[in-house]
């Protein structure tokens, strides 16, 4: 599977349509076919899986307690929080209204691969969620070190 990397300032047509750009689409794997997963993801972003990633993520939650009623909430949580999407022929997907609303992305939106999974984000969370070269490298130093 191919790695997910780099910023993308990207728009949102009035349909709520994104084309995803050309480096991310080229990083999904054609045995993946068009269906992508939508998740409502960490700190206010969308988070969008290929099907190999997914169901990594989808066998943890399914791996969860039915007797437990914290864990049967996290179930019903995660289940509630996603849909499938499909790319289309202009390699665009649509994004359903509420995802749109929950993440605060109206026309214009980031893209950003991280690794395994494509985020989306508001312009204005993303810059509330991101560091600047100096401080990634002094975090990554405390971290990595």
């Amino acid at each position: 599977m191919g790695m997910f990397n780099s910023k993308y300032d990207v728009k949102i047509d009035a349909k709520g349509r994104l084309a995803l750009p050309a480096k991310i689409k080229a990083a999904i794997p054609e045995s993946n076919g068009a269906e992508l997963i939508l998740r409502y993801g960490d700190d206010g972003c969308l988070a969008l899986y290929t099907q190999v990633k997914f169901k990594k993520l989808l066998h943890q939650v399914e791996s969860l307690s039915d007797r437990d009623p914290i864990q049967r909430k996290i179930k019903r949580s995660f289940f509630e929080s996603m849909a499938e999407v499909e790319l289309d022929s202009a390699g665009r997907i649509l994004i359903p209204k509420p995802f749109l609303q929950w993440s605060g992305i109206d026309k214009d939106a980031v893209v950003c691969g991280v690794n395994g999974l494509i985020e989306i984000w508001s312009p204005g969370k993303y810059q509330d969620n991101t560091l600047d070269p100096a401080e990634l490298s002094k975090l990554m130093d405390q971290y990595l070190s």
